[in-house]
């Protein structure tokens, strides 16, 4: 993998994204819920604290966490995507929060001094990183003496039906190269071994690392499709460039993999997420 071509990709990506993150991001709110609120108790964030959230999309989580740092402390909410911090700057006007700071900030590099913020908090970014690892010790660097850092990613794909069955459906179409062990991607960091050993790498102390369950649901095949354009890149850049035939063929099978999770109404689809929080 050549790193600063996956993150130049990745940027267009989440810049193309950005509108339509915005368009559901209630829905996704209410779908990750149960992991923001997990990592916000987990974080504890005290009256005065600063708090950085990284790769943090809309911002949900750190609004979670703002009203609890009173007048005198400081969220800064930032994402390497500058159309999703802008995203996220809307939001926080709506919802009136003025201890917000927004920045553009790259995880990997992460411009702020050193022993300058009291928390951190990533939420299903670290496993889209080129280099996680840089992440966090980054994450460490900036951390106070007793800091903390709270975070999830995915779990397995056979726990994630919601993405794993269509990127299964698209590989094997030939439209989407498999996953290669160790390279970014939903599910790299799912298994609790590799996480604790990322986390105690940089130097920090595992506090605990639990599992979060969510539920994704859907009217029917299409609005699967219609969503996965709007908030997967891969997806909708495959989707773009196949042919009607290929929609066709790729919807056949979405729906025989979606079968089992069919209730009244559409589908169901599981998922799970892997929290944990470290000082």
């Amino acid at each position: 993998m050549n790193r600063e071509e996956y993150k130049r990709t990745s940027l267009e990506n989440w810049q193309t994204m950005a509108s339509g993150w915005e368009r559901r991001r209630a829905e996704i709110e209410k779908v990750t819920r149960p992991v923001s609120e997990w990592m916000v108790e987990a974080l504890d964030p005290q009256p005065g604290d600063t708090v950085l959230e990284l790769a943090a999309g809309p911002g949900d989580v750190g609004y979670l966490a703002a009203p609890l740092l009173g007048a005198e402390g400081r969220l800064i909410s930032s994402d390497f995507s500058s159309e999703m911090v802008e995203v996220a700057r809307r939001r926080a006007a709506e919802l009136g929060l003025v201890n917000v700071e927004h920045r553009v900030i790259d995880a990997e590099e992460i411009e702020l001094e050193d022993d300058s913020v009291d928390r951190v908090l990533c939420r299903f970014g670290l496993m889209l990183m080129p280099d996680p690892e840089a992440a966090v010790n980054e994450a460490r660097r900036v951390l106070r003496p007793g800091g903390r850092l709270a975070l999830a990613v995915w779990s397995t794909p056979g726990r994630n039906p919601w993405i794993a069955l269509g990127g299964r459906i698209l590989a094997e179409r030939g439209l989407a190269p498999p996953p290669q062990p160790g390279e970014p991607g939903m599910f790299v960091l799912a298994e609790e071994e590799r996480l604790r050993s990322l986390l105690e790498g940089a130097g920090f102390g595992v506090g605990r690392i639990e599992e979060v369950p969510v539920l994704l649901t859907y009217d029917d095949v299409d609005d699967y499709v219609t969503a996965a354009n709007e908030t997967g890149g891969m997806f909708a850049r495959i989707w773009r460039d196949a042919s009607e035939e290929e929609h066709e063929t790729i919807k056949a099978r979405l729906a025989e993999a979606f079968e089992p999770f069919a209730v009244d109404g559409g589908y169901e689809l599981p998922g799970v997420a892997v929290v944990a929080v470290a000082s």
